[in-house]
């Protein structure tokens, strides 16, 4: 980014992953992070690493996530992006899933995004500031046995088309980018107990869980995080209400493909 200006980005969820990834692109191309999480420790461990600035949050808390806004806004004098990053998963079909793991999806995932929208769009407003959320491949296609996930990162998509809408006459820019599997500490956790359940170790996990993307690999999380700096740029001055998958090409892939496949082969039952 070519701008001799200051900008202040929040990311939320920025201790691991995709936030932290994002938040070493920000300060690399000069912005000002403020990033939130629960965890003290792996908050502090970025900010001491990037020169971001860390506030301790739960974004199932509406209070602090009105603090939190407020605290950024006041440390740095303004807000110019809002990466809304902070995310769960509860495994479970509809018939599975417990009331306490679908509220708690809810509430992280879908309404947490929204109290920081709306606390912060007063502020994005008078920037002309940008949103970017980050769902997954999975608001795009639903994936087995996560309802939950699949529901609400579907959520936060068209919440951010929304706020394009609503928004966008005032300056303000929402997209949306929908990562396939990205190498990340939730990742890493999920390739694990797939290797276990059938024998391989991590890395051969992750590479059955892409053999059918056409980049066949998952992402590092530094290449969401680029996409994600792109969108707040100003070279992405005319994207607005966009939902862009980052999954090596993974929903282009037509299912009924797979059984033409030579890799693929089929044993009698």
């Amino acid at each position: 980014m070519t701008d001799d200006t200051r900008r202040v980005a929040l990311v939320t969820g920025g201790g691991t992953g995709i936030g932290a990834a994002t938040t070493t692109v920000l300060r690399e191309q000069s912005w000002e992070v403020a990033i939130c999480g629960r965890r003290r420790s792996v908050l502090d461990a970025v900010a001491e690493r990037t020169g971001a600035v860390a506030f301790e949050a739960d974004m199932t808390s509406a209070a602090d996530v009105s603090k939190l806004v407020a605290d950024t806004v006041d440390r740095f004098g303004q807000l110019d992006g809002v990466v809304l990053n902070a995310g769960i998963v509860r495994p479970g079909t509809v018939g599975e899933l417990s009331d306490d793991d679908w509220e708690a999806m809810i509430a992280t995932n879908l309404t947490g995004p929204f109290q920081v929208a709306r606390a912060a769009l007063p502020h994005l407003v008078e920037t002309r500031g940008c949103l970017v959320g980050v769902a997954s491949a999975a608001a795009l296609r639903a994936t087995a046995a996560i309802p939950g996930y699949n529901t609400t990162k579907a959520g936060l998509s068209m919440l951010m088309q929304s706020i394009a809408v609503d928004y966008g006459p005032s300056g303000v820019r929402a997209n949306v980018v929908c990562p396939g599997w990205t190498r990340t500490e939730m990742a890493d956790t999920e390739m694990t107990e797939l290797g276990s359940t059938i024998g391989v170790s991590q890395a051969r996990a992750y590479a059955l869980a892409t053999a059918f993307a056409p980049s066949r690999r998952p992402a590092d999380a530094a290449e969401i995080g680029r996409v994600i700096g792109w969108l707040l740029s100003s070279s992405a001055s005319y994207i607005n209400g966009a939902v862009i998958p980052v999954d090596g090409g993974l929903i282009a892939v037509e299912p009924g493909q797979i059984a033409f496949d030579p890799r693929v082969t089929v044993s009698e039952q």
